[in-house]
């Protein structure tokens, strides 16, 4: 049964990857494939959400400024040094992740909401200190960026595509290839770890895990994913301002996070597609107040699935599982009972 299982979440896998790839050629016109562009962007940054507080149980509000730093390592290179925006990525990539290890080295000594609080307060004051460094970030003004929806091997100046859906398959193949590093991480010593932390410091320190290395490694990571999904943000808008990483999009990435499901693999991408297309349909829908109906429809979610879209689904297969087995026989031994391990990551 199991491999049955795992059998059909491959197929199923690859289905969607499918879609995916074909879906900007074939169904979406420019903006649903900008907007999903954004959907695969706020998905990384989500991906590094969910491991650090999904996986290793650091609250954290302040990936938002990791996205600034992200964002405006592009604007600048770009419009300053004249770089391709696609070369400014692991720049921005790396400057993300030592932020993460000066942001991480501190917070050792915070937990839970302290902690929380700690990271947001990062986040309210990012838009300020963009703004105090005007000669270096443009101020309230911002920063335009030219050209960033060109690549670099001319498929948009020959017309074999669009610069939406360069943007579009740039962002998803950079959430494939992080997505596919989070399951791997997951599944190794380190992933092991960070599960222990978050289930128990006390314990974990007991097995000889280190607490400072592996907390800093996993801000590290998840400053990392933010930095990158900042700098596809600012390419797909073409714009970086002081707005453009505000507190709300801190709440946003944390909101995103539990909607998926705090602790699952798939999560971030529902989070994702929650947090990037909720607003629109509610400003469709319920034009005189579009903010009303967000919100009712974020506590519906969570009184309904307080484990997240994909937590309550596995939640349900897994209640259909055992009613199923329950129907039939379980074979036995001399020992007791023939039992499988199951795997309870979704």
């Amino acid at each position: 049964m199991i491999s049955n299982e795992r059998a059909f979440a491959w197929g199923a896998s690859i289905f969607v990857v499918l879609i995916a790839l074909l879906a900007p050629l074939a169904a979406l016109g420019k903006f649903q494939t900008l907007e999903f562009a954004y959907v695969w962007a706020f998905a990384i940054a989500i991906v590094g959400v969910n491991l650090l507080t999904g996986y290793c149980g650091q609250i954290s509000l302040g990936n938002s400024a990791f996205m600034a730093v992200g964002g405006y390592t592009t604007a600048i290179v770009v419009t300053r040094l004249g770089w391709s925006p696609l070369a400014t990525i692991p720049l921005a990539a790396v400057l993300s992740a030592i932020g993460g290890v000066l942001l991480g080295i501190p917070a050792l000594k915070l937990r839970g909401l302290y902690l929380g609080l700690a990271t947001f307060a990062l986040a309210l004051s990012t838009p300020s200190l963009i703004r105090h460094f005007d000669n270096l970030t443009g101020g309230s003004q911002g920063i335009y960026i030219t050209g960033a929806g060109k690549d670099p091997f001319g498929l948009v100046e020959a017309g074999q595509l669009t610069s939406e859906q360069w943007l579009y398959y740039l962002a998803f193949v950079f959430f494939v290839l992080f997505f596919l590093f989070y399951r791997a991480l997951l599944k190794s010593d380190v992933g092991r770890a960070f599960r222990s932390i978050r289930d128990g410091e006390t314990v974990a320190v007991a097995n000889g895990i280190s607490l400072r290395y592996y907390k800093t490694l996993a801000f590290a990571i998840s400053a990392l994913m933010a930095g990158v999904a900042g700098s596809l943000d600012a390419m797909a808008t073409s714009y970086v301002g002081p707005d453009s990483f505000d507190a709300t999009i801190a709440l946003a990435l944390i909101v995103g996070a539990a909607i998926g499901g705090l602790g699952t693999l798939a999560g971030p991408i529902v989070g994702a597609l929650f947090t990037v297309w909720s607003p629109i349909y509610a400003q469709v829908i319920f034009k005189g107040r579009p903010d009303i109906a967000y919100g009712v429809l974020l506590i519906l979610i969570m009184y309904l699935m307080p484990q997240g879209v994909i937590g309550g689904i596995g939640r349900l297969l897994g209640l259909r599982r055992g009613v199923r087995e329950r129907m039939v026989a379980v074979p036995s031994t001399p020992f007791g009972p023939v039992t499988a391990g199951v795997d309870d990551e979704h």
